[in-house]
């Protein structure tokens, strides 16, 4: 067992469940907090009724204050072009509705499935491509988990399951580990793969009892978490990051390329050494899934394929990201 004492970094004031149940959802709190014009608070407040406002106070303490350019603060503030309507971006860019076989499990690539197991998250990205997800209706969720399980169970091929939402962390260590406890029971599942973001907006969420769960199983646990900006890598992430792969956890990222975020050789070079630094290696670099409300960040892709070829030109192999772009309907990611 993982003694409480080895994670003394991870006593917050707050809980992992406080911190995310008291993340800030008005723009008013948000722009007052970091010191932005109030100017913009009417249009914050429109796009927010389309995509609602969550940003938790761990994340926001990484915002600096005062500038409206912070590739952080960027990622959450709801603008009012979202609401403009850009041809050819769309509310299921990704295809996932055509890929559901049950109420939240997608199917898209050969020996492997995508359980929707919640559809809350932590933080509101405004690039989100689930930001118009049916959630209510295409949730795996607890009344549901017996019949993605059956369906994962009636079927050999499928080697690895992947737990995404949402956020898959959003659950509690129980509700985790009675999902993960029935995936141990279904032979022919060896893998478990988790994409979340949680660790880097609420790195508290790494608990002693998350780690002792996915430390004890015969699955090879691997978890995908999404940082798009070395700024979002702090101690208080790297110490729970440590702990995840101390406890035998594999750990990838997976980045979304970001109009004015993320779009120049300088940070994507410190992303990827801030990540291997504390044993995260870089996997994918997306290039924007074309969801309505998010034209904004789109970098197009030539810009893309430059960016990516001097990234290369900077890094050891093992540190460069696969530039990919999914396409509904393929039987992998498309390599740009």
């Amino acid at each position: 067992m993982i003694s409480e004492t080895v994670l003394s970094w991870q006593r917050p004031l707050q809980s992992w469940q406080q911190l995310q149940a008291s993340a800030i959802r008005d723009p008013a709190i948000l722009l007052a907090r970091l010191q932005l014009p109030m100017e913009w608070l009417p249009a914050a407040r429109l796009a927010a009724e389309q995509f609602a406002l969550r940003v938790p106070e761990p994340f926001l303490a990484r915002i600096q204050p005062g500038d409206p350019n912070d590739p952080l603060l960027r990622q959450v503030l709801p603008l009012a072009i979202e609401m403009e309507q850009i041809p050819g971006f769309v509310a299921d860019p990704v295809g996932d509705q055509a890929a559901m076989v049950e109420p939240g499990i997608l199917q898209k690539y050969a020996g492997r499935v995508l359980l929707v197991a919640t559809g809350a998250c932590a933080v509101h990205c405004r690039y989100c491509f689930r930001r118009h997800f049916p959630y209510t209706q295409a949730n795996a969720s607890t009344a549901h988990w017996q019949t993605a399980l059956t369906v994962i169970a009636a079927d050999s091929s499928i080697k690895e399951v992947i737990l995404s939402g949402g956020d898959p962390l959003s659950l509690s260590d129980d509700r985790l580990n009675e999902l993960i406890q029935a995936l141990l029971a279904i032979p022919h599942v060896q893998r478990l793969r988790l994409h979340t973001r949680l660790p880097v907006v609420i790195p508290q969420r790494i608990t002693p009892a998350l780690l002792n769960m996915l430390s004890h199983t015969r699955l090879q646990t691997i978890m995908v978490i999404h940082a798009n900006h070395p700024n979002e890598i702090d101690a208080t992430l790297r110490s729970a990051l440590t702990s995840l792969r101390h406890s035998g956890v594999t750990l990838l990222n997976q980045s979304v390329l970001l109009r004015g975020i993320n779009d120049d050789v300088a940070t994507l070079v410190s992303l990827s050494e801030a990540l291997f630094a504390c044993g995260v290696l870089p996997y994918y670099l997306h290039q924007l899934d074309k969801v309505q409300g998010a034209a904004h960040f789109e970098v197009d892709a030539d810009t893309a394929r430059t960016l990516h070829a001097a990234v290369r030109d900077c890094l050891p192999g093992y540190l460069v990201p696969r530039l990919v772009k999914e396409i509904p309907g393929m039987a992998a990611k498309l390599p740009l």
